[in-house]
């Protein structure tokens, strides 16, 4: 196998690995806040922390919940700075766009499968039983186990330039046989490292960006799925939209991400182009969801919601809506990845844990207010930060070549 085609085949089971954790992932975080209500516990308020988990669904406890997340928490931090290290070790300035596209693509049909279960298998409820409740999520956390056995697939790249290839047999002797305290050393010299990549303009500048993608990612993985299943007036198929709705944001997110990745090698604008399609697409989709879903669709109570919306609430623009997010998503997320790795191509890890850390943060902040603003100060939220995250990404965009070129003062750092 050519070290090209060694670099490809690494994506794949890269995409591949997380399509299969995160079919799991995905799906509980779309139904997680319609499951909790469905126990007719008040031991879960606040619950919308605990989409991030799965195995605790099958017999969930208010203490297993919290502690879950805080472990899961701390291992996708881990799993997504080595997932960015992973996409730029095997990708050069040429194929960091394919490359990024493919992997959102693969990792996004997790959307489907999950989602059209739950599609199928809960039309027509308007509670979640206790048998339903542990079919699923025994099946996905099974099928997260498949996904994580995968990452030994991934085979370490041919390079030309890996540290240490032209060092004698001794040197490397040496390396292998470092003590626990220089790899210490190692570990808080690297963490030093990131505080200092915070600081600098464009690290700043792409965090407003990864906070939008923060919002956005749990409004559309958990508040818009919660506000449909409360939204009474789709009638006795609420439930079910739930599962149909996350297959269209798959959908958009698949289409997104494997039409950017066949463009990117013939794209002479750029990555803003593509965040400019997203903002706009998520624009148009947050005002039909103004006007289509109640307002008070987010914090309803388990019996859901009978108020109107300034529209009759539709189930196509529901769904059309579903898939704009999706789109949307795949537009933002693609051109970091890209952009991250074009940039921080030397030593891609610190900067991938700030991107990581930014998002989570800002997940978690949404899915705290989530329970108590109404829709549409939520869908102000994001309108707010979609704006200046795209004007932030812009001015890196417009400046990466030269920050590239200049040899950039993170290498200096």
């Amino acid at each position: 196998m050519s070290p090209e085609s060694k670099k490809l085949f690494n994506i794949i089971i890269l995409g591949v690995a997380f399509m299969f954790m995160f079919t799991a992932f995905q799906t509980c975080g779309n139904v997680a806040q319609t499951v909790i209500r469905s126990l007719n516990r008040t031991d879960f308020h606040g619950s919308g922390y605990t989409s991030m988990y799965i195995a605790v669904f099958i017999q969930p406890f208010p203490w297993s919940f919290y502690t879950a997340s805080v472990f899961i928490g701390i291992a996708a931090a881990v799993l997504w700075t080595a997932q960015g290290n992973c996409l730029t070790i095997n990708s050069d300035e040429h194929s960091i766009g394919r490359n990024s596209g493919i992997f959102w693509a693969l990792l996004q049909s997790s959307l489907f499968f999950g989602n059209l279960y739950i599609y199928f298998a809960w039309q027509g409820k308007t509670q979640i039983s206790e048998s339903d409740r542990r079919t699923v999520f025994i099946a996905l956390t099974v099928i997260s186990l498949v996904g994580t056995v995968l990452f030994f697939l991934i085979r370490k790249p041919d390079s030309e330039n890996v540290l240490g290839e032209d060092e004698s047999s001794d040197d490397q002797d040496m390396e292998v046989n470092e003590s626990a305290q220089n790899n210490l050393t190692k570990a808080v010299d690297a963490f030093k490292k990131s505080f200092k990549l915070c600081v600098t303009k464009e690290m700043l500048l792409l965090s407003i960006t990864t906070a939008y993608t923060g919002l956005e990612l749990t409004f559309f993985s958990g508040v818009y799925g919660t506000c449909i299943g409360a939204t009474n007036k789709f009638g006795a198929e609420e439930k079910s939209l739930i599962g149909l709705s996350g297959i269209f944001i798959g959908i958009g997110e698949i289409l997104g991400g494997s039409l950017f990745g066949l463009l990117s090698k013939n794209n002479r604008f750029g990555r803003n182009p593509v965040v400019l399609l997203g903002i706009l697409v998520h624009f148009i989709a947050f005002y039909l969801i103004f006007l289509n879903m109640p307002g008070d669709a987010p914090i309803a109570p388990v019996k859901g919601t009978d108020s109107s919306a300034y529209i009759k609430s539709s189930k196509e623009v529901a769904i059309l809506c579903s898939f704009l997010l999706g789109l949307g998503d795949s537009c933002f997320n693609t051109q970091l990845l890209s952009i991250l790795g074009f940039l921080y191509s030397e030593d891609s890890a610190p900067a991938f844990a700030i991107f990581k850390f930014v998002q989570s943060i800002c997940a978690a902040v949404a899915f705290f207010y989530s329970n108590y603003l109404l829709l549409h100060w939520q869908l102000l939220v994001m309108v707010i930060f979609g704006f200046f995250g795209t004007i932030s990404f812009f001015t890196v965009e417009w400046e990466a070549a030269a920050f590239v070129a200049r040899g950039s003062d993170y290498r200096s750092i």
